[in-house]
């Protein structure tokens, strides 16, 4: 059994961590999922354990973040109210910044009176008291080793050894360190919650003449929807009457609107531009476009990279090993030298340095940027570990139908004999006029004109047989041809499929149906390469097929006539050869091989449910140059997690040095904590406009 818990008013990614941590201790849960981005908790756990579990949860959740509502949710979204929330918390953290430093700034004019400790203290109280409250409660329950912890310690302290301003202004600083950290985590929460507007709040059923405004969820596949100007789109279905346009830039990233008709596909999350439109329901809401993009971006997050995990796991040791450093820094001078206050302030340095806030906040902050300026451009990507995937990529396989190519035949060669090619395709039309294969399809789009009356006959694997009134028309394969005595059949080479035609007994030409390649196919494998990657595509397509779209989109490996267990052993071969490797796919016979490699990518748009449920990241648009660009934004996201690893831990290690030395005061900590913690937050940021 699952339950989510709703998690009001939980900013600090430290503290989610340590929730979904103690929440995995419950006797019920079996495993807890923290999605900090959205602000919920997922359990599993023993069945008809919820009210219990619940509760305990609300316990832990009240002694390590007294201010977050802990509330369970019945598989809806929670209301849109993040934006209020973290703005009503942001102003209230800024009036109280504003307030302690106006108090502190009284009490440098008057430092050198008798009254300037109780003002330092009146600072200090206004901007610290919750800290000190947290950091009283943990160490009643047995839990001290926390940033509140060190900054109660270190702040408590310098007032102790006679530094008030010290001990006054690093709680300010930590206060502004810990605003910014908020301002930082709300934009990347906006960059991700944007996408969740494509949630739609109701759906106009159209049922015995009269139209209803229901939940999207009570309506059923096969049943009518009606969609006014301005309304999202619902439900995915097909339009069966009415013409507009469709704003798809929520789910695809592009701006230009789509063209709708009757007979149109259209997708749940799109927003209707103009006319009214009827659509027959082709999925429930579930199973729709809306209610998946909904489901990736909502765990994207709970996916962690090996550096965020490394992060939690670092954190976890490196309080209490800095806590107890610092005890002995100030105990054994004491023990050999003898009291001085000084031992003590170099101690208190050191805790202040210790805090692990610059990584813990903007190494997760960093990647959800990513994620969220990936999804503004079509790109959806299911978490940290996959965006290192993709970083990390040395080779990209690719499917060829539907990935590389339209994955539709269209007309690429009509080649007549004795007639012109206006002739040949009237007789293809009007042999293929009935049928509904591929092939067909291609032919009658192809034809300007209304094909002539003839009674169909079809010839199973072979082809078709119409008579109308002034002849007998075959179209075909060779075979057919053979069969009925046609002679002079050239031998064509080709990449796709011939339809060959005759006329009362006579070769009259063929018609060549192929699948024609993407038009940003080229340049997507052209950017691959030009960043070290090599490019292999993998089909179950004929070897001419498959060979021309090789060499048409610049691939360098290719194999043909696979079936589903053949790709898969292909792939493992290609992983064996070492470095990361990407699979590219859409179909349902795809999602083994998805699977399989370290990273699969589905096309969305077209792309099958199966192919999408086994995807590590999904291309919106269906265009493959949006995977050079998914590759180039995991890469430098990686990139900006690394700066900000490096430069944490270089200058903490440098001035936690100082400190032990007695070289570096207080306010040098001050910079090595909230200081590098602000430009590592501003790094992250970066993520979000890669």
């Amino acid at each position: 059994m699952q339950i989510t818990l709703y998690m009001k008013g939980l900013d600090c990614p430290n503290c989610a961590e340590k929730i979904r941590a103690e929440a995995e201790k419950i006797p019920f849960v079996k495993e807890a999922t923290m999605n900090f981005m959205v602000k919920k908790l997922h359990l599993v756990i023993v069945k008809d354990s919820s009210d219990a579990v619940l509760k305990e949860v609300k316990r832990i959740t009240a002694a390590l973040e007294p201010d977050v509502e802990v509330s369970i949710m019945e598989n809806v979204a929670p209301s849109h109210d993040h934006d209020n929330e973290d703005e009503g918390s942001l102003k209230f953290t800024l009036a109280r910044i504003i307030t302690a430093a106006a108090v502190f700034a009284a009490g440098m004019i008057f430092r050198d009176t008798s009254y300037a400790l109780w003002i330092f203290l009146a600072a200090y109280f206004i901007i610290g008291l919750d800290i000190l409250i947290t950091a009283g409660k943990n160490i009643l329950k047995g839990r001290p080793f926390d940033e509140c912890f060190l900054m109660t310690i270190a702040t408590l302290g310098a007032f102790f050894v006679g530094e008030y301003p010290e001990g006054a202004a690093v709680m300010i600083l930590y206060q502004i360190g810990e605003l910014f950290q908020s301002y930082a985590v709300r934009r990347s929460r906006k960059s991700i919650s944007s996408l969740m507007d494509i949630r739609p709040d109701s759906a106009n059923l159209k049922r015995d003449g009269k139209v209803e405004t229901v939940p999207p969820e009570m309506v059923e596949t096969g049943d009518i929807i009606v969609v006014k100007p301005g309304e999202k789109i619902p439900l995915d279905g097909v339009v069966v009457s009415g013409e507009s346009s469709a704003d798809c830039s929520a789910l695809t990233g592009e701006s230009v609107p789509v063209q709708i008709s009757g007979g149109s596909e259209v997708m749940s999350g799109c927003v209707n531009m103009s006319g009214v439109i009827e659509v027959r329901v082709t999925k429930k809401f579930s199973e729709s476009t809306a209610a998946k993009i909904l489901e990736l971006v909502e765990n994207a997050s709970a996916k962690k990279a090996r550096s965020e995990q490394f992060i939690t796991r670092f954190a976890r040791w490196y309080t209490p090993c800095v806590v107890i450093a610092a005890v002995l820094l100030a105990v054994i001078p004491i023990l050999i030298n003898g009291y001085d206050t000084q031992y003590i302030y170099n101690a208190l340095s050191f805790l202040v340095v210790s805090c692990p806030c610059a990584l813990v906040i903007s190494v997760p902050l960093s990647f959800f940027g990513g994620i969220g300026g990936a999804s503004a451009r079509g790109i959806l990507i299911k978490g940290g570990i996959t965006m290192e995937q993709l970083a990390e990529c040395k080779t990209v396989v690719f499917d060829k139908t539907g990935t590389l190519t339209d994955g539709s035949f269209d007309i690429t060669r009509i080649m007549p004999v004795n007639r012109t090619e206006n002739e040949l395709m009237e007789l293809a039309a009007a042999a293929e006029q009935s049928s509904t294969h591929p092939a067909a399809l291609a032919v009658m789009r192809g034809f300007d004109g209304i094909p002539q009356k003839a009674e169909i006959t079809e010839i199973a694997g072979r082809g078709i047989k119409a008579q109308t009134e002034n002849a007998v028309i075959l179209a075909g394969s060779r075979k057919l041809m053979a069969e009925n005595g046609i002679e002079n059949i050239p031998e064509i080479e080709s990449a796709g499929t011939l339809i060959f035609v005759a006329e009362n007994g006579v070769y009259a030409g063929a018609v060549e149906i192929a699948d024609k390649l993407k038009p940003d196919a080229a340049r997507a494998v052209a950017e691959l390469k030009k960043s070290g990657i090599k490019t292999v595509m993998l089909t179950g397509d004929r070897r001419a097929a498959a060979e021309i779209t090789a060499k048409a989109a610049g691939i360098d490996e290719w194999k043909a006539e696979l079936l589903p267990d053949g790709k898969v052993a292909a792939i493992e071969e290609i992983i064996s050869r070492g470095g990361k490797t990407v699979f590219v796919g859409d179909g349902i016979n795809d999602a083994p091989v998805l699977m399989r490699a370290d990273a699969g990518v589905a096309m969305g748009g077209i792309g099958s449910d199966a192919a999408i449920e086994a995807a590590d990241a999904v291309l919106m648009t269906d265009e493959p140059s949006k995977l050079a660009e998914a590759i180039r934004i995991s890469a430098k996201t990686k990139l900006i997690v690394i700066q900000n690893i490096v430069l944490s831990l270089a200058v903490k290690a440098a001035v936690l040095v100082l400190a032990a030395l007695g070289i570096a005061t207080m306010w040098a900590a001050v910079f090595a904590d909230v200081g590098v913690c602000l430009i590592a937050v501003c790094n992250a940021l970066r993520a979000r406009k890669l």
